[in-house]
């Protein structure tokens, strides 16, 4: 059975609660700010913004727009396989569910290709990802909240990446939120070489099928999956039901579940974030737990933590811990 309770959806924040309060130091120092500053609504400012991230979204869009004027049945199913690989496994099943909550463990080679289809998905490296999520976790729709809907659906769904941040402040955030993986030899690679491998897919691409594979398995495949994932960010705390009852806004929406191969059931993620399962209704379909199933029966996955406790009631948005 569904819990109900009251909502705060399209409810502002003030300003009290966007812009953290100036302290006063005794040396008249600059007070150090909260790891989660850089990603306050306000930061997003003229002289604050990340080009080549808005650049890059730009360009994305502006050949899926083109995409259905070069089009081929080749070109439409090689977006089909690489929305797959990029978006479920890349995203779903190894940024988020492996990496970011540890819900599994991979063997080595299965490990690097679902590292190698994050990178592919073009939503930023594994540290940053990682990090990012865990902090949305720890302050789910509170102030610091990289990307909550309380400040505006558009900035939880798009917006809130174009904030700038210096290399300063993405070491502070990973030294907070992703110790356990900063040495790992496999991740620094990745983060190395992030974006060599979107830039030697686009290549190859065009190698193999022109403009049309170009547009439609670089640009309309990236685009899809951009926006599925900025759907968990934004409507699945604004719409929906709520199996558990949890502190956030975080709820259960189909239509983001199919479009994100299961990502949309939020509330129950929120409510048992290290679960490796997000359906935990019969009627609740997961096509990445579906994957990881299939991995673990081949032996490549193991330690899958697939236990749903029975209830939850009035409990917090999950700590977003290291270990």
């Amino acid at each position: 059975m569904s819990i109900s309770t009251p909502s705060r959806r399209g409810r502002k924040y003030s300003k009290a609660e966007v812009r953290p309060a100036t302290p006063v130091t005794s040396d008249g120092s600059p007070p150090k700010e909260p790891v989660w500053a850089p990603w306050l609504p306000d930061r997003l400012r003229a002289n604050n913004i990340d080009w080549i991230v808005l650049t890059w979204m730009i360009a994305m869009h502006a050949g899926a727009l083109a995409a259905p004027f070069f089009f081929n049945w080749q070109s439409l199913a090689t977006a089909f396989v690489l929305q797959w690989f990029t978006a479920s496994i890349g995203i779903c099943l190894g940024y988020h569910r492996f990496l970011s909550h540890k819900s599994f463990k991979l063997v080595a080679p299965v490990r690097f290709v679902t590292l190698l289809a994050g990178s592919l998905s073009g939503e930023g490296s594994p540290l940053v990802w990682a990090a990012t999520h865990r902090l949305h976790h720890q302050r789910s729709d509170q102030e610091g909240d990289p990307h909550s809907p309380l400040i505006s659906a558009i900035w939880s769904h798009l917006t809130w990446l174009f904030v700038k941040r210096t290399p300063a402040q993405q070491q502070a955030l990973f030294k907070k939120y992703t110790p356990d993986l900063m040495n790992d030899p496999m991740l620094q690679f990745f983060e190395k070489t992030y974006f060599l491998w979107l830039v030697a897919s686009g290549v190859a691409l065009y190698a193999v099928g022109g403009m049309p594979m170009l547009l439609w398995g670089l640009c309309m495949r990236m685009v899809l999956v951009y926006h599925g994932t900025w759907c968990v960010n934004s409507a699945t705390h604004l719409w929906g039901y709520r199996n558990y009852d949890v502190r956030d806004e975080s709820r259960n929406l189909w239509w983001v579940a199919i479009w994100a191969w299961g990502e949309g059931w939020h509330n129950n993620h929120h409510a048992h974030p290290h679960v490796a399962l997000a359906g935990h209704q019969w009627w609740e379909l997961d096509p990445t737990w579906w994957a990881i199933k299939t991995l673990r029966f081949c032996r490549l996955a193991y330690d899958v933590d697939d236990k749903i406790p029975l209830k939850t009631t009035g409990r917090a948005p999950a700590e977003a811990e290291a270990a």
